[in-house]
């Protein structure tokens, strides 16, 4: 069956290497019909800040698998970059990595990585949700929800479960963020519990990349939020050889995207240098995904083969390993004179039919008791003593609402703070009542109307809630 995709070639670098992945996969008998749209610089630099136009979208929303070249975001003007607008318009919340070392034939200090990252792909610190509040202070929002932790995780399991996989790795920091991705974690022991077959563990962030980077092959598969998968999955790629060599998957409930992880270059762009493997191995995934495995297993095993063989673009050309130097089109062609052979050394593949992952839709839980226990005042203020802004703030106490703490960029600074901390012009005041009981909007109100009435500038609000009982906010450090 003909499967309709659509294809953008991009920038720089992108249309050789699109140009030579579809002449493989093509020649191997890839069931295509190709919508070619044009995304990148020249759409943005003709005055659309997202990068690519309303038809265009309308192309891929149709055809729902797209193959993308990489595209150069203009530096500054506002341009949005359009891996992530496209990442989350289309609901793709699964971006798959897979890092192998090819080792002899690519040089590598670790020559049994064999890893997987599967990485949350909408949200996380990636919201892009920032502001400055202060003449010091900028925040940025960190968003994680239980759907996206529940889609990812299961998404996990179940590649683990259909590509053999023994072992899935979650990797959080919830010794320090507690609510955020201590809910992932959370979520991660929840469903892991569903595939007893399947072995299951945690690393706090730090020590597991630490780990990773020196010890990969005790690692499967990783999965993990979006800004650390973000960082580990192109570590691993480094590690395992080179960024150049890895492709990525990024998959919704309804539409998909592959692509090579590695930019445009533009420096390299039309000298016939550039090496396809990270595009090529990006189509390979969407073959899989669209069912044509017997031709993804074939190309991939030629492209094995043609590593294997020393065949190699400049990238990863080492004297004494590699046999001969090409360019992009002629790697292209010995992949093809390559297909329907298999590496010797190197192991080939065996792609099983019908890898396409079928998940559950996400399933919204009942609703929890929701009690409002306290609300957070952000102060704007310019000076350095606690116990003065304390003085200051409670003359806007109420009956219902006291001070209870103060803290500065989240460290306690009253009451009973250190003169060694360092404070900015940004400061949590946080009010809660006298036996913990619950409030009301209207008393945050009084609050706030209080805090005018004093010229206390006040620039933002936390309501501080219980879920069933249980305190849903952090603890000020040191409290």
């Amino acid at each position: 069956m003909i499967t309709k995709i659509t294809v953008a070639k991009g920038d720089g670098i992108g249309p050789e290497i699109m140009d030579a992945t579809l002449d493989i996969l093509l020649t191997a008998g890839a069931q295509l019909e190709i919508d070619e749209i044009e995304v990148g610089e020249k759409v943005y630099l003709a005055g659309n800040t997202s990068g690519i136009s309303k038809a265009s979208w309308d192309i891929i929303r149709k055809n729902k698998v797209f193959l993308k070249a990489p595209i150069t975001t203009p530096q500054g003007g506002g341009y949005k970059s359009l891996n992530v607008t496209t990442r989350k318009f289309l609901g793709l919340y699964s971006n798959v990595r897979p890092c192998m070392s090819l080792h002899p034939f690519v040089k590598t200090k670790h020559p049994f990585m064999d890893i997987v990252i599967i990485r949350e792909n909408e949200e996380d610190l990636y919201a892009g949700i920032e502001h400055q509040q202060t003449d010091e202070v900028i925040q940025c929002l960190k968003l994680i929800s239980r759907p996206g932790c529940e889609k990812i995780i299961r998404y996990a399991f179940e590649y683990a479960k259909q590509y053999g996989r023994k072992k899935v790795t979650c990797f959080t920091k919830d010794n320090i963020m507690k609510q955020t991705d201590g809910l992932f974690h959370q979520v991660f022991d929840e469903i892991a519990v569903e595939y007893p077959d399947i072995e299951n563990e945690h690393w706090i962030i730090d020590i597991g990349a630490a780990k990773m980077a020196d010890t990969p092959e005790v690692f499967d598969l990783i999965v993990t939020l979006n800004l650390y998968g973000d960082v580990l999955s192109d570590i691993a790629a480094q590690i395992a050889g080179s960024v150049g060599l890895a492709g990525s998957a990024n998959i919704g409930e309804s539409c998909a995207m592959f692509e090579a992880i590695h930019g445009s270059a533009p420096r390299r762009a039309n000298q016939d240098m550039a090496n396809p493997s990270g595009l090529l191995q990006g189509a390979i995934m969407m073959l899989n995904h669209i069912g044509q495995n017997d031709v993804a297993e074939k190309i991939q095993n030629a492209w094995l083969k043609t590593i294997e063989d020393g065949i190699h673009t400049y990238d990863i050309f080492k004297e004494g390993i590699s046999k001969k130097q090409v360019g992009t089109k002629e790697f292209a062609k010995a992949i093809i004179n390559n297909l329907g052979q298999k590496p010797k050394s190197l192991k080939p593949v065996t792609y099983a039919k019908g890898t396409t992952l079928n998940l559950p839709k996400y399933k919204r839980k009942p609703a929890a008791k929701k009690e409002l226990k306290g609300v957070d005042l952000f102060v704007h203020w310019p000076g350095t003593e606690a116990n003065d802004l304390a003085n200051m703030i409670k003359s806007i106490e109420t009956n219902e609402l006291q001070l209870s703490m103060i803290t500065n960029r989240g460290i306690k600074v009253w009451p009973d703070g250190f003169q060694e901390t360092f404070c900015t012009d940004h400061w949590r005041c946080r009010f809660k009542t006298s036996n913990d009981g619950i409030i009301n909007k209207t008393q945050t109100i009084t609050l706030l109307a209080n805090a005018i009435e004093n010229n206390i500038d006040v620039i933002k609000t936390e309501n501080l809630y219980a879920f069933d009982g249980k305190a849903a906010y952090s603890l000020g450090q040191g409290q």
